[in-house]
C-alpha cells in the first residue's frame, strides 16, 4: 500500500469539513423555512377558529332576527348572511386543501414544498381574516334588529307561560266539576282541541316565528280562561237550574189551585150581569187547566235536560214555561179583577163617571190655557169624548145594565183625554226650542 502524501491527506480533510459545513446550512435553512410553514398554519388555524367563532354568533344572532321579524330589511339581512356563508364556505375549503396539501411534520420535508405551502397558508389566513372582518361588519348593522327581535323574543316565554297556566287552571276546574258528577263534556272537547296549539308553542319560535308562537299563545289563554270561567260557574248554573224548576213548580201548582177556583167567580158573575160582562171569559178556566197540564209537561221535560246535563235545552225549556205561566196567570186575573171592577161600578158608578170627567176637564182646561178659543184639533176630540161619557152614564138602566161595556168606555174616554193632554204638551214643548 502506497503512502499518502501529507498534502493529500491535509486537502482530503478540508474538503470534507466543506461539505459537513455546506449541508449544516442547508439544514437549518430547511428547519426555519419548515418553522416558518408551521408557524404560518398555526395563524391560519386561529384565524379559521376565530371566524367559526364569529359565524357562530352571527347566525344566533340572524336566527333570531329570522324568527322574530318579517320586515323587508330582516329578509334581506337573513339573505346577505346566507351570501357570506356561501363566501365562509369557500375560503374555508380553500384553507382546509392547502392544510391538507402539505405534511409539515414530514422528516425529508423539502424546503421548496415547505414554502409553497407557507405561502398557501399564509393567503388561506389573509382569506379568512378578510372575510371574518366582513362577517363582523355585518354583525355591526345586524345589531338594531337584533335588539329588536330580543325584545320580541323576550315576550314569548312569559306568553307561552301564561297560555300554559290558563290550560292547566281550566283542566283542574273541569276535573272539579266531574267530581261533582257534572260532566262538562263539551268544555272537555274545547280544551282538548288545544293540542295542536300547545304542540307549536313547544317547539318555539325559532322554528314558528315569533309573531306565531305569540298569537298561539293568546288563542290558546283566551279559550282555556273562557272554558275555566264556564267550568267554575256550572256548579252555579246547576243551583240556579235546580231553584228555577223549584220555583216554577210552586207556581204551577198555585196556578192549579186559582184555575180550580174560577168555578165561583164565574158563576158570580153569570148570575150579577149581564152576559155582555162575562161572555169573554167564558174558557177562561178550560185555558188554564190546559197551561197546568202542558207546564207540567215542560217541567218534566226540562228536569230531565237538567239531569242529562244539557243546560241550554234546560233553560230554553224553563223560559217557555215562565211565559206560558205568566199568560195564565194574567187570564185568571182577568177573571178576579173583572168581578172587582164590575162590583165597583155596580156599587157607585158615579165614582168612575167623576174620575172620568176630572181627567176630560183637566184635558180642557190644559187645552185653554193661554187661548181664547180652543184648537179645534183638540176640541174635537174632547168634545166627542164628554158625549161618550154621557151616553155610557145614560145607559147604566135596566134590571142588568152592561157595566162592562160603562167600564170600557170610561176607559176609552180617559184614554182620549190623555191623549189631548200628550199632543198639546208636545206642541207647545217644540214651540219653545
Amino acid at each position: 500500500m502506497g503512502r499518502v502524501g501529507r498534502g493529500g491527506l491535509v486537502a482530503g480533510l478540508a474538503g470534507a469539513g466543506e461539505d459537513v459545513a455546506s449541508g449544516s446550512a442547508r439544514w437549518r435553512r430547511g428547519e426555519a423555512v419548515r418553522a416558518e410553514a408551521q408557524a404560518a398554519k398555526d395563524a391560519a388555524a386561529q384565524a379559521f377558529y376565530e371566524l367559526d367563532t364569529v359565524q357562530r354568533d352571527v347566525l344566533i344572532s340572524v336566527e333570531a332576527v329570522s324568527a322574530s321579524d318579517d320586515s323587508p330589511g330582516a329578509k334581506r339581512a337573513v339573505a346577505d348572511f346566507a351570501a357570506m356563508g356561501r363566501r365562509i364556505d369557500e375560503v374555508s375549503s380553500a384553507y382546509i386543501s392547502a392544510l391538507d396539501a402539505h405534511d409539515l411534520d414530514a422528516e425529508e420535508l423539502d424546503p421548496a414544498v415547505a414554502a409553497q405551502a407557507r405561502q398557501q397558508l399564509e393567503q388561506s389566513r389573509q382569506q379568512l381574516l378578510s372575510v371574518k372582518a366582513e362577517l363582523e361588519r355585518f354583525a355591526g348593522f345586524l345589531e338594531p334588529l337584533v335588539a329588536a327581535a330580543e325584545t320580541r323574543l323576550a315576550q314569548v316565554g312569559p306568553a307561552v307561560e301564561r297560555a300554559k297556566q290558563s290550560w292547566l287552571a281550566a283542566s283542574n276546574a273541569l276535573d272539579e266539576v266531574r267530581a261533582a258528577r257534572l260532566g262538562p263534556d263539551e268544555l272537555a272537547r274545547r280544551l282538548a282541541a288545544l293540542g295542536p296549539q300547545l304542540t307549536l308553542m313547544g317547539e318555539g319560535a325559532g322554528r314558528h316565528g315569533v309573531q306565531t308562537v305569540l298569537q298561539t299563545a293568546s288563542e290558546v289563554q283566551r279559550t282555556a280562561e273562557a272554558v275555566r270561567a264556564e267550568a267554575e260557574r256550572l256548579p252555579q248554573q246547576a243551583r240556579e237550574v235546580d231553584q228555577r224548576l223549584a220555583s216554577l213548580r210552586t207556581r204551577t201548582q198555585a196556578l192549579e189551585t186559582r184555575a180550580g177556583n174560577l168555578g165561583p167567580t164565574l158563576s158570580e158573575l153569570r148570575r150579577r150581569f149581564s152576559a155582555e160582562c162575562w161572555q169573554d171569559l167564558q174558557n177562561v178556566p178550560e185555558q188554564s187547566e190546559a197551561a197546568v197540564r202542558s207546564a207540567q209537561d215542560r217541567l218534566a221535560e226540562a228536569a230531565k235536560a237538567r239531569d242529562e246535563l244539557r243546560w241550554d235545552d234546560a233553560t230554553g225549556v224553563i223560559a217557555t214555561v215562565r211565559t206560558l205561566l205568566s199568560t195564565a196567570d194574567g187570564a185568571v186575573a182577568v177573571v178576579n179583577e173583572r168581578l172587582h171592577s164590575l162590583n165597583e161600578a155596580q156599587r157607585a158608578p158615579e165614582a168612575e163617571i167623576e174620575r172620568t170627567r176630572f181627567a176630560v176637564r183637566d184635558a180642557q182646561r190644559l187645552a185653554m190655557a193661554g187661548r181664547s178659543a180652543p184648537d179645534p184639533r183638540h176640541a174635537a176630540p174632547l168634545d166627542a169624548a164628554v158625549a161618550r161619557l154621557d151616553g155610557a152614564a145614560e145607559a147604566l138602566t135596566g134590571r142588568h145594565p152592561d157595566y162592562w161595556h160603562f167600564l170600557t168606555e170610561m176607559a176609552a174616554v180617559r184614554e182620549t183625554a190623555a191623549q189631548v193632554v200628550q199632543a198639546i204638551r208636545e206642541e207647545r214643548g217644540a214651540g219653545n226650542r
